[in-house]
């Protein structure tokens, strides 16, 4: 970590701040857009969103798909969410074609577990390796198995909801 400039170093040589302020652009695929031809089109209309070229990272939001749904909720009459199979390799294997394209300077994934992470390391033809992945950490659930697994693996643990969260009565 740099001080001065308060960023951490990725594996792939690009830096991310230690707090995300400013013009910093990560994005994230949504869960309904896990299959593999919807990744880029997910990444594409966030970036005419944000009226960007790129954005400096792009994550798997969750290791687990839903139905593919433009309003993004994936949910039957009684709410309850619509999974989906999708081999998360896959996933990330477009994921790579997105970063080939320029689309995104660094590439990772979030909420993804050991067993998760491992999959695609092992990924045969791996190009790309995640260089963070985003999990809640805080002093509550201080996730030291995964910081530790990830550090070995030159993989950024990111932390969101690091001073602690509520517990939603769904989850």
């Amino acid at each position: 970590m740099n001080s001065k400039q308060q960023t951490v170093r990725l594996s792939d040589g690009h830096f991310i701040p230690v707090l995300g302020f400013g013009t910093y652009a990560p994005r994230e695929v949504w869960c309904t857009f896990n299959h593999p031809e919807r990744v880029q089109v997910c990444l594409e209309q966030s970036l005419k969103q944000l009226q960007l070229e790129y954005v400096d990272l792009y994550l798997i939001h969750f290791p687990m798909a839903l139905k593919p749904e433009e309003d993004l909720k994936a949910k039957d009459e009684n709410e309850k969410l619509l999974f989906d199979v999708v081999d998360i390799c896959d996933t990330w294997k477009a994921m790579e074609k997105c970063k080939d394209a320029g689309l995104a300077k660094s590439i990772g994934v979030s909420n993804f577990n050991r067993r998760q992470l491992e999959k695609i390391l092992n990924k045969p033809g791996l190009k790309h390796r995640p260089v963070c992945n985003q999990v809640e950490c805080h002093p509550y659930l201080n996730q030291r198995k995964l910081l530790d697994f990830c550090k070995s693996k030159d993989i950024v643990l990111v932390a969101y909801s690091a001073l602690g969260s509520h517990r939603e009565t769904r989850w």
